[in-house]
């Protein structure tokens, strides 16, 4: 079955001209992550005339209920209903859902398509910044959906890539990365603005997750146990990681560079905590 697509214009510009204006781009698995996980990039945008963020939701988001196709497409809908209203509230330059399954990203041939479609998304948009999932997410799509991205930004010209990818915490932290490795985003901006996109998805919150609440308590912890000596310097963080070595202009000749880059960063956790173990010893 192919996807449904939808593409989404708040201000009704044409689409040339929403993705063109695009100077933050987002991409996430699901409806939802990118209120959560690119933050940083909605609120650096809000009400600034010359910054306006692009965001593409790569799934669906339905829940398979077996024997009830009407009900699993209908939550479908309502999911991107709420996709469409947090985009209205943000004041998002355009927000386009894809409409792949979970499972279809997953698998190589469904994740070749969906190359196919971040490819394009990333050619007519050229943002300077772009935020997706952490590369050792817990959750499977959202691994899937970075392999994706990354693989899109090798296919285009190293000068329409973007200058800085970030890969960000969602399902779980960061904490198998060493500290000198985290990049703390600040995300203390527009307080009430990110209240109201989180309060947009209330499919998932009828579902027994109160994400409103444990985004903004992730966020305000990261910013006081972020550093063990000095005051808090801002409200909220949210964490991520810097992917930009990854679509270097020579990174597509290395295949398995990011086994590589995890194995790296991983080895530098792994020595910083067999260090801290000496100290006590």
């Amino acid at each position: 079955m192919n996807p449904i697509s939808d593409l989404y214009i708040p201000d009704d510009v044409c689409a040339a001209e929403a993705h063109a204006r695009c100077s933050h781009l987002g991409i996430g698995a699901h409806a939802d992550d990118l209120e959560f996980m690119a933050y940083h990039g909605i609120s650096a945008c809000y009400q600034q005339p010359c910054h306006w963020f692009g965001g593409v939701v790569c799934t669906a988001g339905n829940r398979p209920l077996p024997g009830n196709d009407q009900a699993a497409s209908e939550y479908a809908q309502r999911r991107r209903a709420e996709q469409r209203r947090a985009a209205e509230i943000g004041a998002y330059s355009f927000v386009h859902q894809l409409g792949h399954s979970s499972q279809s990203v997953q698998a190589p041939e469904g994740r070749q398509a969906l190359v196919d479609q971040l490819e394009n998304s990333l050619l007519t948009t050229q943002a300077e910044i772009l935020y997706t999932h952490n590369p050792v997410d817990q959750h499977p799509t959202h691994q899937a959906v970075c392999q994706a991205v990354l693989a899109a930004c090798l296919r285009i010209p190293p000068h329409a890539r973007p200058k800085r990818i970030y890969g960000c915490e969602l399902w779980g932290s960061l904490d198998w990365l060493s500290p000198s490795d985290k990049i703390g985003l600040d995300v203390s901006d527009h307080p009430q603005l990110a209240q109201a996109l989180n309060q947009c998805f209330q499919s998932q919150i009828d579902n027994g997750k109160n994400y409103p609440e444990a985004v903004i308590g992730r966020r305000r912890a990261n910013a006081t146990f972020q550093d063990p000596y000095n005051a808090d310097s801002v409200d909220q963080l949210w964490l991520a990681m810097d992917l930009s070595p990854l679509i270097a202009a020579d990174a597509s000749a290395h295949p398995d560079s990011l086994k590589h880059f995890v194995e790296e960063k991983l080895q530098a956790q792994h020595n910083k905590m067999l260090e801290a173990l000496k100290l006590i010893t």
